[in-house]
């Protein structure tokens, strides 16, 4: 433990981090809404400046949570949010960096299984797993003769990746249940996380490769961002050591 530094955070700093945070993701959502489609203006600067700050602050807050699971534990997590910063940014910039993009979150999503993994062995409980592959092997069928030749192996890998980090998380949630152990709850919060990522995900597909829903950004970055924010929350232990 560094010298100085608290081994509790503020319940009052958290509470003020999460509404700082979807302040920054309520403009990043406004600003994709209202922008006037492929041109720079004021609503197209707040959502460029708000997707990644909110993204930013969620990393703060993965950061600063104390006691953590373990040092382990948020170390893989905060890699894992670095990339998705990374990806929003490369997903948000005009012109078509949608593989980059993808690239960046399907390394994000390997960080998050190997944070999962800290706790818990592969396929733990293998119906939680399984669930998750089939949803995302629904959806890619469903898909499949939308998606451009060059982009069905890429979003193939992505989604399988993107399947087992939930399911992964889904069944850590479901042993800790089981145990009633001291992870029980920050194990569920990972996993509602996880799920609500893959729901995000589901619709950003649904989207560029099915058809165009209205008000997509509000479903997509309103499932994103909380999301992202209980993966989040899940590295504070709320009592115990750090291992």
């Amino acid at each position: 433990m560094l010298a100085g530094r608290s081994d509790t955070d503020s319940p009052g700093v958290r509470v003020g981090l999460v509404a700082v945070i979807a302040f920054a993701a309520g403009g990043a959502i406004l600003g994709a809404l209202l922008a006037t489609p492929d041109t720079a203006d004021g609503w197209r600067w707040l959502h460029w400046i708000c997707k990644p700050l909110a993204t930013v602050l969620v990393l703060a807050m993965a950061w600063r949570a104390r006691p953590p699971l373990s040092l382990r534990y948020r170390r893989r997590v905060l890699i894992g949010l670095g990339l998705a910063l990374l990806g929003d940014v490369l997903l948000m910039l005009p012109g078509d960096f949608f593989v980059p993009g993808l690239a960046a979150f399907l390394l994000g999503h390997i960080a998050f299984i190997a944070a999962w993994l800290d706790d818990s062995r592969l396929a733990v409980r293998p119906l939680g797993l399984l669930a998750c592959l089939l949803a995302a092997f629904g959806l890619l069928w469903l898909l499949w003769l939308h998606v451009a030749a060059p982009l069905r192996a890429p979003v193939t890998v992505y989604a399988l990746v993107l399947a087992i980090m939930a399911g992964q998380a889904v069944g850590r949630a479901w042993q800790h249940a089981s145990n009633g152990d001291a992870l029980a709850m920050p194990s569920r919060i990972a996993a509602h996380g996880a799920v609500l990522f893959m729901a995000s995900d589901s619709l950003i597909a649904w989207d560029r490769f099915r058809h165009a829903l209205p008000l997509a950004a509000l479903w997509i970055l309103g499932s994103y961002y909380p999301a992202i924010g209980l993966i989040a929350w899940s590295v504070r232990r709320g009592s115990g050591r750090a291992r």
